[in-house]
């Protein structure tokens, strides 16, 4: 079990400064066919550098995570998986905060929507909304893969080919 008092502060706050320089927090939205939902909601923190050794640092002392190099040469740690985040990555960055307005902004609103992920919110497109609200101020608005209109679009198309489906088992002649 991970526990963010075990990291030396030396080390902790080292990796607190680098993050607020060069981490990301991140809310990704993957399409899904194969879903009951059109999104897949989830959270991912992230650092690309050149220099492999301290991405190794993360993944040492935050004991999660994943890395691996891009064709280009640039290393990439990341967490992605909810359960490491809710327990290794926000506790850290608890212990060990930021210095930049903006990234303690990003982060608390990470942690925002990590517990309406917690909460199941991202199952309703209610939900969605609201993630998509708390997402819309961070990371200064970003370049997403998917805009909120994309997003939303989807939910109604969704809702769209239910209802069809819904109407086309009613109008069927049943056999007794």
């Amino acid at each position: 079990m991970f526990n963010a008092n075990k990291v030396s502060p030396q080390i902790g706050w080292y990796l607190a400064g680098f993050t607020d320089g060069e981490g990301s927090f991140n809310v990704v939205f993957r399409p899904r066919d194969d879903y009951h939902l059109p999104w897949k909601v989830s959270l991912c923190f992230n650092i690309s550098q050149r220099d492999r050794v301290i991405l190794a640092l993360f993944k040492r002392h935050l004991e999660c995570g994943t890395m691996r190099q891009r064709e280009d040469g640039i290393w990439y740690y990341e967490v992605n998986n909810f359960d490491a985040i809710l327990e290794n990555v926000i506790p850290f960055f608890e212990r060990f905060n930021f210095l930049s307005a903006k990234k303690k902004r990003d982060f608390a609103k990470f942690c925002q929507i990590a517990e309406l992920l917690k909460q199941g919110e991202h199952l309703h497109q209610d939900g969605i909304k609201k993630i998509l609200e708390i997402r819309r101020e961070m990371n200064d608005g970003g370049n997403r893969r998917y805009s909120e209109t994309e997003i939303m679009a989807r939910f109604r198309e969704s809702s769209e080919t239910i209802r069809r489906a819904s109407e086309q088992d009613d109008d069927m002649v049943r056999s007794p």
